[in-house]
């Protein structure tokens, strides 16, 4: 058998190697969500077919799918073997069943012992809402191999109607085992004011939080159908989100793949995520974010923001997406902030990029409105400065495949563009439009701002 660590490297190696462009160095879904996705293999065959320079063979499909028996690091080195906390021992039943007290009886014994949480494989378990709290003993683990899936009873969510799972004021967790975390949202979905405009517009469950944990390894899991948001990390310290899959119909509302807001040190790597919204969004508060090896589409794309919203101060800085390949999304990579907000978004980087079919594939807006009507005139902006675009190719699916859309009282300052080659998929050339913006080129740029 092949040691979990050198599977783990190999999987690395190959989504690396995937990515033929030449690096700079730096610190088929449905299109309705009535059609299951499967928990089978079939995910990672389509994903093969759909970028066959990354899944090159039968036999990386087969290591690929052995990322369910790869583990993330552990935090720290336990001095002893953990005791093993099975949820069946509490009365879990993976039958159909509500399972909600055995997670709760199972947790609490976990949390207070040097222990690894188990959900056992090829069961699925239905659980209500749970927030697992810590604090817990240091090095705790939670093993995911089967199935948990999500209530679709709202009022289950009466008492807090915008979370499904939660992990709060735990640190040095890790969470993994190759398992699904299902949010059966199909049933949310339907109730968006997105999907039928006669609906008010109401807020869902996101799938899974983690709140204020630090030192945190999450990976090596498959995240689907949230209610609203599949993974968010909020006001966490130190966080490494890795080998996971993320996917929902491409046209389900909000269904952020990953959400960082207010997060510090966090690494997301060698994810595949596709999902009716942002593969990524980064929001306030949020610094030191590296973004690397993911593959992204459909969906919105990789964002910054929204920031500024209602007129809100907001600062993100020192963000790097590195080595990132999207696919029919409706954005590559995007700054995005409302008119009458404040604070700052700097000190961005953007490299070794690879489009194909996207819309808006690089974008700044400081005009953003996402609302039914028409959003005024504000004069403040949250400043953009600092912004790196490096060594990105690929094919634009609209004619204007460059927008700087900034603000004329705080325009985007020291934008800098170097190797950008982007033509329009199918051929023919693109064109950009830039208000408003400092910026400056290095090799050569097409399309490029007059």
């Amino acid at each position: 058998m092949i040691p979990p660590s050198l599977v783990l490297q190999l999987v690395i190696a190959l989504i690396s190697s995937s990515f033929s462009l030449g690096s700079y160095q730096h610190s088929p879904l449905p299109n309705d969500f009535s059609h299951p996705i499967h928990e089978t293999g079939d995910d990672y065959r389509t994903f093969g077919s759909k970028f066959p320079s990354l899944i090159k063979s039968e036999a990386d499909i087969h290591v690929f799918e052995s990322l369910a028996h790869v583990g993330v690091p552990q935090v720290g080195a336990p001095t002893a073997s953990p005791k093993m906390v099975n949820v069946d021992d509490f009365g879990a039943r993976g039958d159909g069943t509500d399972d909600t007290e055995a997670f709760k009886k199972a947790w609490k014994k976990a949390c207070s012992s040097r222990a690894v949480l188990v959900v056992p494989a090829n069961k699925v378990y239905h659980v209500k809402p749970i927030n697992f709290s810590g604090p817990c003993n240091p090095d705790f683990k939670m093993t995911i191999h089967g199935t948990i899936k999500a209530s679709t009873n709202p009022s289950d969510y009466k008492k807090d109607p915008r979370h499904w799972l939660v992990f709060e004021d735990v640190h040095s967790l890790a969470v993994d085992g190759g398992g699904t975390i299902d949010g059966n949202g199909r049933v949310w979905w339907q109730k968006s004011c997105k999907i039928n405009e006669h609906l008010p517009c109401r807020g869902a469950p996101t799938a899974v939080t983690f709140d204020r944990c630090n030192s945190l390894r999450v990976g090596s899991l498959r995240i689907k159908d949230a209610q609203q948001m599949h993974l968010t990390f909020r006001d966490c310290v130190d966080v490494v989100a890795s080998h996971l899959m993320v996917i929902a119909p491409e046209k389900s509302p909000n269904t952020d793949g990953i959400h960082v807001s207010g997060t510090q040190n966090i690494k997301i790597m060698n994810s595949v995520i596709r999902t009716g919204d942002d593969c990524v969004s980064i929001v306030n508060g949020s610094r030191n974010v590296q973004v690397t090896d993911i593959i992204c589409g459909p969906g919105h794309g990789i964002s910054i923001g929204s920031l500024g919203k209602d007129g809100a101060k907001n600062y993100v800085s020192n963000v790097i997406v590195d080595r990132a390949k999207f696919s029919g999304t409706t954005n590559g990579v995007r700054i995005k902030s409302w008119q009458g907000g404040s604070g700052l978004a700097e000190n961005i980087t953007f490299q070794n990029i690879e489009m194909h079919n996207v819309s808006n594939p690089l974008i700044i807006n400081q005009n953003y409105c996402d609302q039914k009507k028409a959003c005024p005139t504000r004069h403040s902006a949250v400043q953009v400065k600092n912004v790196h675009y490096r060594n990105i190719k690929g094919t634009s699916a609209s004619e204007v495949a460059i927008i700087f859309n900034c603000s004329s009282n705080f325009p985007c300052k020291g934008i800098n563009l170097q190797d950008i080659n982007l033509v329009r998929d199918g051929g023919g050339d693109v064109e950009a439009s830039c208000k408003n913006v400092l910026q400056t080129t290095r090799g050569r740029v097409s399309p490029h701002c007059f």
